[in-house]
């Protein structure tokens, strides 16, 4: 399925906001949007390009205009051109509306993000490889990250609280989880527990994915290996020969 049909985008206005993979996926849903008139563009900054356009006329099907203002560092920002110009001239007008320093998860301030009057829908993009790391160190804005969690940015960033951002903050219509470790889509999520009671037990791990109040998958195979883990009971007959137990420092 291609991403701009699991996204449901329609003609019109999309912002894309969040972090891991913004600018990918805006490039991408225009080359599988190209048939039509697409425009890109950004309401914040963006890396610039050699095609970049800083006013259009018309936009033909085919190869999708970039329009924008230069303003150094390698980057260009926000279009002399209103949107609803802009809208005019495109079936499809993609606006990259955020920045996360290239970290792969962010949460906003109120001036944050730049969304256009005009945005039909709004993408937030989450990349999954800010899960199982620090706050501090996976996030763009890691105190705000933190107090919309209520944790500590020195607290792991797992996917209950990147969820739980997502919600405060509402700003979207759709999410994409990016950065999947795998081109099947699979990713790895660090779970960290307190394993010294587990001695000779087998555990199975269950993994349920939500939205809100919505099952969107399960996985609770009870015979899987793959999701088996044992914890061997160690133990041994040797004793401190001064205290007579089985404890040495």
């Amino acid at each position: 399925m291609l991403f701009s049909e699991a996204l449901e985008i329609r003609p019109g206005l999309t912002a894309v906001m969040g972090s891991g993979g913004k600018t990918s996926l805006v490039c991408r849903l225009a080359d599988e949007l190209s048939a039509a008139r697409v425009i890109i563009a950004t309401s914040t900054h963006m890396r610039q390009v050699p095609a970049l356009q800083t006013r259009v006329c018309a936009v033909a099907p085919g190869t999708p205009a970039i329009v924008g203002t230069p303003c150094g560092d390698g980057k260009f920002g926000p279009p002399e051109q209103s949107w609803a110009e802009l809208c005019t001239l495109a079936d499809y007008v993609l606006v990259e509306a955020d920045g996360s320093r290239g970290l792969p998860l962010k949460a906003h301030l109120p001036h944050e993000p730049v969304l256009p009057q005009e945005a039909g829908q709004v993408i937030a993009v989450l990349g999954l490889t800010g899960l199982g790391r620090p706050i501090a160190e996976a996030a763009h804005r890691p105190e705000r990250y933190a107090g919309l969690t209520g944790c500590a940015p020195e607290d792991i960033a797992t996917p209950e609280r990147a969820a739980r951002v997502l919600e405060a903050e509402a700003l979207h219509t759709r999410v994409l989880l990016n950065q999947a470790d795998a081109a099947d889509g699979t990713a790895t999520v660090t779970l960290t527990f307190d394993g010294s009671t587990m001695a000779g037990r087998t555990l199975v791990v269950y993994e349920t994915l939500q939205w809100y109040n919505d099952t969107l998958a399960s996985h609770t195979d009870l015979d899987d290996p793959g999701q088996t883990v044992h914890f061997p009971e160690i133990g041994t007959t040797a004793v401190d020969s001064e205290s007579g137990d089985h404890n040495s420092i």
